[in-house]
């Protein structure tokens, strides 16, 4: 049996939906390499031909294997060829779905990520406020934050912060927490007139030396006993207060900015759910015109995966050019992955 696979990913619009369930899928096969290649914005039946052509080519007969989120029957119709392997998002799952509605997909692609100008403006306001709020700025406004995040140096706050804003539209704020917090157990007025939205990272402590000696090596910053105390110190403040804290070890910015969100509340959010909490006015529930399908029936939206801060990279990973162009805007340094997986 071969240890290696051709994966590609077609779509009408970005593919991030097929890269995301596809690469999800892969990852239970740790053993097998896979070479991965995207092909978003098949529009037309002439661009589909040509990309399934490129990748029976490619594949030299090897059963590439293809994930396709493409909603457009005609066009779908045109890989179901007996050289690959065709794993069909949409037709496994909208047939079923209109049953369960009772009414007809939109077949319209991309149109879970079209937005109207509130949404513009709230992503806007959000991206705003996380950078104006990053590292400890202005903790007299965390009044205005969704969430606040707590944590020593280089357990991931900014990071986590980001993606917070970029895809859930989230205001949020993060704080370091510094010696003359550590040693005097106490936290700013803005923060402790805001627990219920507050949240602690924390780490290992090898994981964070690591980290710390790559940008300082060698120095007290970095060293394992420093690292101990500080994140001891730091628990210390979170039990003190009763902020829930969550270790950021080998986990996704993804898995990070969902857990934050179910430990304050927000995944309360849905349409059938009318108490929603007072301190997330971001889980308004919103008419589902332009965020679905199925423009009809009313659905909250949803949020992206993953944060790079190139703009090749940011879109294969989920930030919209206009995300994109607001954090350039802002001259926020570039994340890398590295970081995102603190």
């Amino acid at each position: 049996m071969s240890n290696s696979k051709d994966i590609y990913y077609v779509s009408g619009c970005t593919g991030i939906v097929a890269m995301d369930i596809g690469k999800s899928l892969l990852s239970q096969f740790p053993e097998t390499n896979f070479h991965e290649e995207k092909f978003p914005f098949i529009k037309n039946i002439s661009d589909a031909k040509k990309t399934l052509d490129y990748i029976i080519r490619k594949s030299a007969g090897k059963a590439p294997i293809i994930f396709s989120s493409l909603v457009n029957p005609e066009i779908r119709t045109i890989f179901d060829h007996p050289e690959v392997e065709l794993f069909d998002i949409c037709e496994a799952f909208l047939g079923r779905i209109e049953n369960c509605l009772e009414t007809k997909a939109l077949l319209k692609p991309g149109f879970s990520r079209q937005t109207d100008d509130f949404g513009i403006s709230k992503r806007a306001q959000a991206i705003d406020y996380c950078l104006e709020h990053d590292d400890g700025i202005k903790p007299d406004d965390y009044d205005n934050a969704d969430v606040i995040v707590l944590g020593v140096s280089r357990t991931g706050k900014t990071p986590v912060s980001v993606y917070l804003s970029t895809h859930m539209e989230l205001k949020s704020a993060n704080f370091p927490l510094t010696e003359e917090y550590l040693h005097n157990y106490k936290l700013p007025k803005g923060i402790s007139r805001n627990f219920k939205k507050t949240v602690g990272l924390t780490t290992n402590p090898e994981i964070l030396s690591t980290i710390r000696q790559e940008r300082y090596p060698g120095s007290n910053y970095a060293k394992r006993s420093t690292c101990i105390q500080e994140l001891k110190q730091a628990s210390q403040i979170f039990q003190k207060y009763n902020i829930p804290s969550i270790n950021t070890s080998r986990r996704s910015i993804e898995e990070l900015a969902a857990q934050i969100s179910q430990e304050i509340g927000l995944y309360k959010k849905t349409s059938l759910l009318k108490s929603a909490p007072s301190r997330t006015p971001q889980t308004k529930s919103i008419s589902n015109k332009n965020h679905s399908i199925w423009p009809e029936i009313s659905i909250t939206p949803s949020t992206g995966f993953g944060i790079l801060m190139d703009k090749e990279e940011s879109q294969n990973f989920g930030i919209n050019e206009f995300a994109f162009k607001r954090l350039k805007k802002k001259n926020i340094a570039k994340v890398t992955r590295k970081e995102l997986d603190v």
